[in-house]
């Protein structure tokens, strides 16, 4: 399980990234990837899992 911060996430294409607290790197996050709603700023915690592109942040929880 990762921690980091919701950087973007646009509701209306149901996409963002969110950034690791610790590597500060950025990961796609879909909506389908969400357990609860969350907001630009948003603590989070977040498993990963490869897709098409790279690392997907799956399993997103605010913290």
């Amino acid at each position: 399980m990762n921690n980091g911060t919701v950087k973007f996430f646009n509701d209306t294409k149901g996409f963002g990234f969110i950034k690791d607290a610790n590597s500060n790197q950025e990961y796609f996050v879909h909506v389908s990837g969400l357990q609860e709603e969350v907001r630009e700023n948003d603590e989070v915690t977040f498993d990963l899992q490869e897709g098409k592109k790279g690392l997907n942040a799956v399993n997103v929880k605010r913290a």
